[in-house]
Formats: structure tokens, C-alpha cells, sequence
């Protein structure tokens, strides 16, 4: 099978994890820097030039968008959906999961657990807000933050008012949601292939940080999940419609809340942690499901 890993970056563990265990599976692997594609949005024939040549005769595509090349690198992933090929996550899926505040309300509308959560424009409403959420500490996030930045606990309900009106007079939107305490500072991260959790771990985060994230200093450690973990994460991939997907959760005294939903989760901290070979699980994942989809496409 000709299968294209979409990415920036040759050098990332992820890039290369995935490529290597391609490869080794006996697939034709093509690394393709996304924002050097250009699009021919023709009638009938939609085509993308990838180093003056038309990408043509692939199988399958592994989407590995960064979160700040959202826009462009979901304008590619459509493209080759235009043109037929298969997607490990499509181009709708990658665009809900980005869409913090859509994602969230996808997951609610699935009655899938997770943070008191509230969105509001105005100042004049902060106080409404803070008490929506139950009042500090509580924590305030921005819309297009990743890797804990742009993430703040505030201790007090003034604090709160002033770190909201901060980033609302920056004229950027934020989540306020309650703080789960309980969770000490860990959460879990799950990673979902097809409908199954091929992997999971425990990020604590760094002493003194309510973050958990690897990148902020935190500690990773194998974990096995409860079946309601389990079950939470497969639900909630499957609520964005993505295929393969990193599911991050806290565990709360009413269970576990999700706190994210990754479309292109890092492949890095799941496989050193856990010892598993992750790659090779997407691998197959995307070799059979493409297989499958293209033996519908004909026989319909």
C-alpha cells in the first residue's frame, strides 16, 4: 500500500516512529510536507502538486497537522478527500477536535463526562461566570492554546475577574472551567485507534504545576485503565469521528471528565512509557480500514 505521512517536520519521533513502522509492514511510505502542497481545485479533477508533481496513486493518508497550520493543513487533508483517498482522520474530525468549545459541546451532547465548563463574550458577565462554574480556584483557558500554554488556575474569584478581563481586553476567547482538585495534578492520557485504547498513561504533573503536560516538566507512568476510562475514551474519539486520537481525562469523584480530545496526539511519551509499538498499531489500523472502505466504494 502507497501511504503518505503528512507532516512539517522529518526529524519529530512521530514523523519517524510512523514512517519506520510503515516500512516495516512492507507499505511504500512518502513523508509530505503538507504547506509545501499547492491545490489545483479544478471541476472533476481536484489534484495536489506536491514538489512539481501531481500526488497521485495513494492509498491512504496519516494526517499530522500542527495545531497553529490548522486552517491550511485541513484545507490539504480535504483535498485529498476530493480526490478519494482515504484519511485516517478526516478533515471534519481534525477541525472538531481543534474547536475546543465545539468539541466540548459534542462531547456533551453525548453525555460524556467532563469539567463544568463556560464560554461567555462580555466582562459584564464574568461574575455569572465564575459562579456557573462553582467559583475559584477554577481554571481559565484559551481557545487555541496547546501543550498547557495559555492555561491558568486562579485561586480566588478576583484573581479570576482579572486574568478574564486581561484576555478578554486582548480581545481572545477563553474557556472558565471548575478545577478538579482530586486529580492532583495528573491526568490520563489514552490513546484510541479504530475503537480500541492501544496504549495509556498517567502524566503527573512537575510539584508545584497543576499541569500535567510532558512538555512542562511532567512525569509519565504506565497505567491500566477502568472499564468507564476505557469506555470514555473510545466514546469520545468516536464523538469527534476521529480514527485515531489522544484522549486526555482527569479523574474526578463523579469519574472520569474529558479535558481534550487530540487529533494528531505524539507518539513519543505513549511508546517510551508503555513499551508498546504504537506506530505499528496505526499501521495496521489505517492499512485494513482503507482497505475495507475502498472494498465497499467498489462493490457499491
Amino acid at each position: 500500500m502507497r501511504i503518505a505521512l503528512l507532516s512539517t517536520n522529518p526529524q519529530l519521533y512521530s514523523t519517524r516512529r510512523t514512517l519506520e513502522a510503515g516500512e516495516a509492514a512492507g507499505h511504500e511510505m512518502i513523508l509530505v510536507d503538507y504547506l509545501r502542497c499547492y491545490m489545483s481545485i479544478a471541476s472533476h479533477r481536484p489534484t495536489l502538486i506536491y514538489q512539481g508533481e501531481s500526488l497521485e496513486d495513494i492509498d491512504a493518508v496519516i494526517p499530522r497537522i500542527g495545531a497553529s497550520k490548522s486552517i491550511y493543513g485541513v484545507a490539504v487533508v480535504r483535498q485529498f478527500e476530493m480526490m478519494g483517498v482515504y484519511t485516517a482522520n478526516t478533515s471534519q474530525a481534525i477541525s472538531r477536535s481543534r474547536d475546543k468549545l465545539r468539541a466540548l459541546q459534542l462531547l456533551s451532547r453525548k453525555g460524556i463526562g467532563m469539567p463544568i465548563t463556560a464560554y461567555a463574550h462580555s466582562t459584564e458577565d464574568i461574575d455569572g461566570v465564575i459562579e456557573l462554574v462553582g467559583g475559584a480556584p477554577l481554571v481559565i483557558k484559551l481557545l487555541e492554546g496547546t501543550q498547557g500554554i495559555g492555561v491558568v488556575l486562579a485561586d480566588t474569584n478576583q484573581a479570576a475577574r482579572s486574568v478574564i478581563e486581561a484576555f478578554r481586553g486582548l480581545n481572545v476567547n477563553i474557556l472558565v472551567q471548575e478545577f478538579i482538585k482530586e486529580a492532583k495534578g495528573a491526568d490520563i492520557r489514552a490513546f484510541v485507534v479504530g475503537e480500541k485504547v492501544v496504549a495509556s498513561m498517567r502524566r503527573q504533573g512537575a510539584p508545584g504545576e497543576f499541569r500535567s503536560n510532558i512538555h512542562r516538566g511532567g512525569e509519565a507512568t504506565k497505567i491500566k485503565l477502568t472499564p468507564e476510562e476505557r469506555s470514555t475514551a473510545v466514546r469520545s474519539a468516536k464523538a469527534m469521528g476521529l480514527r485515531v486520537a489522544g484522549v486526555d481525562m482527569l479523574r474526578s469523584n463523579h469519574g472520569p471528565v474529558v479535558m481534550e480530545v487530540n487529533s494528531s496526539p505524539g507518539l513519543e511519551g505513549i511508546e517510551t512509557t508503555t513499551g508498546m509499538d504504537v506506530a505499528g498499531k496505526v499501521i495496521e489500523f489505517v492499512a485494513k480500514d482503507a482497505e475495507a472502505r475502498r472494498g465497499k466504494t467498489v462493490q457499491a
